[in-house]
């Protein structure tokens, strides 16, 4: 059956004091008192993830800033957070499947699947190669088969969306249903997508993020 996420309250508490701050954290720690998930993540999006600089995108444009979600996506604290962020973002999308261009996708489908169990509603992830290897099995999507099925596409984040519709051909060429695109944070890619027909989500644009 395909999944559909339940959102949580909007509001809700940690069972725990917030954790001793690592030196990966960057002294961000988890609130203790009632705050969503949504807010929470922001947060600790904008303390730990945007990064000032000179930086080359992966579509080529030059920024004097970087959002860098690897930093919120691998923190043990922080990802099953973003996790249920994303499910909560598709609660309207039904789908049984999570997954996208490696390897910008691969922490936010594992943070979803992951949320997803911790939920008792269980969906799968997978990972699309940037191309076919040329050994083993010889696949382009790694995990379970995803023919047949509908999936979400998913980002961490996206400026012109070619990362996520590279995703997309390449799951609709297995024979999957796509039933849209899904990034943590968007940083211009929506007009593109949509207009390809596909439903998009992003938990947050560049105005949540103030830059």
């Amino acid at each position: 059956m395909p999944f559909r996420a339940f959102p949580l309250p909007r509001g809700r508490k940690f069972g725990h004091e917030p954790l001793p701050s690592r030196a990966s954290g960057a002294g961000y720690r988890l609130r203790s008192r009632p705050v969503s998930d949504r807010s929470e993540l922001l947060a600790a999006i904008k303390a730990k993830a945007v990064v000032r600089g000179d930086f080359v995108l992966s579509s080529g444009q030059h920024a004097d800033w970087y959002v860098d979600l690897r930093r919120i996506l691998l923190d043990g604290r922080l990802a099953p957070l973003a996790g249920r962020v994303m499910l909560d973002l598709t609660a309207d999308l039904a789908y049984d499947a999570v997954g996208g261009l490696t390897m910008g996708a691969d922490p936010v489908a594992t943070a979803m699947m992951h949320a997803s169990a911790a939920r008792g509603a269980p969906v799968d992830a997978f990972v699309v190669r940037k191309k076919e290897k040329e050994h083993g099995t010889q696949r382009r999507i790694e995990g379970p088969d995803v023919a047949g099925r509908r999936v979400l596409a998913v980002e961490d984040t996206s400026t012109t969306g070619a990362s996520p519709l590279t995703a997309v051909e390449a799951l609709r060429e297995a024979g999957a249903e796509v039933v849209g695109v899904a990034v943590l944070v968007d940083r211009g890619a929506r007009q593109n997508i949509t207009q390809r027909g596909l439903a998009f989500r992003a938990a947050y644009d560049l105005a949540d993020l103030g830059v």
